[in-house]
């Protein structure tokens, strides 16, 4: 429930050849919308003559957030074959993109949905797949000299330092699994009464 499976790192640079067009695949684990718009622009910017760029993506533990883009090509030839890759190899929080270079011989729907499915899939393939666990972002304000205390309950729950600013009153901004955030939630709720403050 608070993990799912995603890919390690990108993978660029795959590539097919169908009857002279050229099928480039990449793959990039991704956290946001956002992330996949600068990932699609990088792409669009280093191959601006490439004839289409389709791509396909799912976000979220589920896979819930998700998109298939054909770019031009016919309806459901292109996104949709690559998204069904996301599917079988049951991951999220990737984008996958298949960047062709038309060579001068239609492919046909049937060939196109083919190509992109085997572009998509030879991509995923080079990529090592990684269960992640979910996280959230947590703030704790403390006095400064209760801050060893806090350290410690942090470091002991594995939470990862995000922002903190020290001043009389200290902020911490803090990453933590979802799954160990009730426990922490309580061991702070306790320590911050017995220090008096909150």
């Amino acid at each position: 429930m608070f993990e799912f499976q995603t890919i390690e790192k990108p993978i660029e640079d795959t590539l097919l050849k169908e009857k002279g067009s050229k099928f480039i695949g990449f793959a990039y684990p991704v956290n946001s919308e956002a992330e996949i718009k600068e990932r699609l622009n990088h792409l669009y910017e280093i191959h601006p003559k490439a004839t289409h760029h389709c791509y396909a993506y799912r976000l979220g533990i589920n896979g819930e957030n998700y998109r298939a883009h054909d770019d031009g090509e016919p309806s459901g030839s292109a996104g949709l074959p690559i998204y069904n890759q996301l599917l079988a190899h049951q991951i999220t929080n990737v984008l996958v993109v298949v960047i062709r270079y038309y060579g001068g011989t239609k492919l046909g729907v049937s060939g196109l949905v083919k190509t992109y499915k085997e572009s998509a899939k030879f991509t995923l393939e080079e990529a090592e797949i990684i269960t992640k666990e979910l996280e959230s972002e947590i703030e704790i304000r403390f006095k400064f000299s209760h801050q060893n205390q806090i350290f410690t309950l942090l470091n002991k729950y594995d939470a990862k330092i995000l922002d903190f600013d020290a001043q009389e009153i200290c902020i911490i901004k803090a990453s933590i699994k979802i799954a160990k955030k009730e426990n922490i939630s309580n061991e702070l709720s306790e320590m911050l009464l017995e220090f008096n403050f909150s």
